[in-house]
């Protein structure tokens, strides 16, 4: 039997109108109902209707996504319960870690949903304090990426971030700095430049501020160890131990994250069935970049 693992996304999958998919299935509008309660204010509407201004705002985006990535769940629970009885492992993008987390039962889904209503909110105000953002680097290897990040800050401040896979490197930083990556990685030969659908430079010390809001709102929860592994960002492998799990989820803002790294040992730890669980299909397109005959199936809200 094919050894199944979930991915939940991250920031950027987000799009108006998402939830409609499970606009009848009872488990998964009644996520959204309690999540309303947690959040006040009515997250279907804003996930289903917008304005997309609205949605893509970090304070927003973050627990929209979290918590459509286990509306999904619900949703392939009614479709093929078996696949997620036997799910073994699970990971996420950024964010999406802590829908992994859910998944997982390390933490209930209103506790996990107040750390992620905090954890947008500060990285919004970090953001809103310094302008930056961040660039995905298209076609060109690790080396090149990061010459091209240490001759761009001379201009501001720039660091890689999101190591995804193979020639697809995120950078992070100033907004002056990421401007100057895209000019220098043109000039390099780079397959295209992409900037994010984020507020800022997420995955650096730029977020040193909602670093230190986040390690409080952990330490208000209870965190047990996951009955499968979550696979982290910060070194691409497991942890059960809910001190060390607090920890990695602090680290996790400022640091960089290891994707191709994470899908690369969970790939080594005979995984060979990948279910992508929210909206868009990032995931499953960069599993496909590092093994491409890896069996990935998108399941949509």
């Amino acid at each position: 039997m094919a050894k199944a693992a979930f991915l939940f996304p991250g920031q950027g999958a987000q799009q108006v109108g998402m939830g409609k998919e499970i606009a009848d299935l009872p488990a998964a509008r009644e996520l959204f109902d309690r999540a309303s309660t947690v959040l006040g204010y009515d997250l279907y509407a804003r996930c289903t209707e917008g304005p997309e201004v609205r949605l893509n705002a970090t304070d927003v985006c973050q627990p929209a996504l979290y918590v459509a990535g286990l509306a999904a769940v619900e949703r392939l629970r009614s479709q093929r319960p078996d696949v997620v009885a036997r799910a073994q492992g699970a990971a996420g993008l950024s964010l999406g870690e802590y829908t992994a987390f859910a998944f997982a039962g390390a933490f209930s889904f209103e506790d996990g949903l107040r750390v992620v209503k905090v954890r947008g909110e500060s990285m919004q105000a970090a953001a809103d304090a310094r302008a930056s953002g961040m660039v995905s680097v298209l076609g060109l290897d690790e080396a090149k990426v990061a010459e091209l990040a240490t001759a761009a800050s001379t201009n501001g401040r720039v660091w890689l971030a999101n190591f995804l896979c193979l020639g697809n490197i995120a950078v992070s930083g100033d907004k002056t700095a990421c401007d100057e990556v895209e000019r220098l990685a043109e000039a390099a030969g780079a397959t295209k430049t992409v900037r994010l659908q984020v507020a800022g430079a997420f995955h650096t010390e730029i977020m040193a501020s909602a670093s230190a809001k986040l390690r409080e709102a952990l330490e208000t929860i209870e965190i047990r160890p996951p009955r499968i592994p979550v696979y982290s960002n910060v070194d691409a492998a497991a942890h059960d131990e809910p001190d060390e799990i607090r920890l990695l989820l602090v680290r996790q803002v400022c640091e960089p994250v290891l994707w191709e790294s994470s899908m690369r040992r969970m790939l080594e730890d005979g995984f060979d069935e990948f279910f992508e669980l929210g909206p868009g299909r990032v995931l499953a397109g960069l599993l496909k970049r590092i093994q491409r005959k890896t069996a990935v199936e998108n399941i949509g809200v």
